[in-house]
């Protein structure tokens, strides 16, 4: 028996694992990737990187930031900083460095994709991987719109997240084998919304490429969405070259990442749900916000209402 299940290996579950471990609450975290954080992930190829998702962290509370500051401390972040400005934190050596050291000394189940959820009695009977699992209190953080899945289409929590809707990102990953100077440049209404050399970010591994990372606006995203990686590229590419002055003979490596909850456009509103058997609850960035303070501002909130009833 598993006191506390969590499902999804993302920033919210890991957040909520780490605040229930500090309280001496015992949880296990599965997760169906081979890797954890979710979009704060890191890209490996070769000898190249790419962090494909979130490209850096702010925080706007005290709280987020003083878990910043600590993995600053550690070594596992560090500050991203252009000519001009301060763009972020980001993860050292990879952006999916900070979702390892906030996951440090969990237990985490990878590869361990959830299929089925049931009640019985008081507790939650589930399936990974064709076996079964049972916990006394059962925490989900996947996107909203795999829910249902898991829950079924009947349950009264599916109903509550009508209101919420995501944004798909497109996400181009290329190595150019000329020298090109860094940048970073952000146009929301532009069909590449995001540009930014990867490898110009502190601490990256030298390489003979520079390793760049482009980011499609929504609009753009949710048209092409179910085209072929290899039409993507095809449709990507030569506008990510035309910015920087470079030629397609010039690309050494390019592929296409789809993310199809990538931004939350309309949040539920509230740090979380919970069931009114008060042992099922749902939590995620989508609960209030699109970033990642969001998400772990989510899984501490609802670690915290646990830890006040225990």
């Amino acid at each position: 028996m598993i006191p506390i299940a969590i499902i999804g290996a993302g920033i919210t579950g890991i957040a909520c694992a780490q605040r229930l471990k500090e309280a001496g609450l015992k949880s296990v975290i599965f997760d169906k990737g081979r890797g954890i954080g979710g979009r704060v992930a890191t890209r490996r190829i070769g000898g190249l990187q790419f962090d494909h998702g979130a490209q850096y962290v702010s925080a706007h509370g005290r709280e987020f930031a003083a878990v910043l500051e600590n993995l600053i401390v550690s070594g596992s972040a560090t500050p991203w900083c252009t000519v001009n400005e301060h763009i972020g934190i980001v993860g050292s050596p990879g952006m999916s460095s900070l979702a390892k050291a906030l996951a440090m000394d969990l237990e985490v189940r990878q590869n361990a994709r959830v299929t089925s959820i049931e009640k019985i009695g008081n507790n939650w009977r589930f399936k990974t991987n064709d076996t079964d699992q049972t916990a006394r209190t059962l925490i989900i953080t996947v996107p909203s719109p795999q829910v249902p899945a898991l829950l079924g289409l009947e349950h009264p929590l599916v109903s509550k997240l009508k209101g919420v809707s995501f944004a798909p990102c497109l996400t181009l990953m290329a190595a150019v084998c000329v020298p090109v100077s860094s940048m970073v440049w952000d146009d929301p209404n532009s069909s590449v919304s995001w540009i930014a050399q990867d490898s110009s970010k502190p601490n990256r591994s030298a390489s003979d490429a520079s390793t760049w990372v482009a980011h499609a606006g929504a609009k753009f995203s949710e048209q092409n969405l179910e085209k072929t990686p290899v039409e993507l590229v095809d449709l990507m590419l030569p506008m990510l070259c035309d910015r920087l002055g470079v030629g397609l003979d010039q690309v050494s490596y390019a592929s296409v990442h789809r993310w199809l909850y990538a931004h939350v456009i309309a949040p539920f509103g509230l740090p979380f749900l919970e069931h009114e058997c008060s042992s099922l609850y749902l939590a995620g960035d989508w609960c209030i916000g699109s970033d990642v303070e969001a998400a772990w501002t989510s899984g501490t909130a609802l670690a915290n209402e646990i830890i006040l009833r225990n």
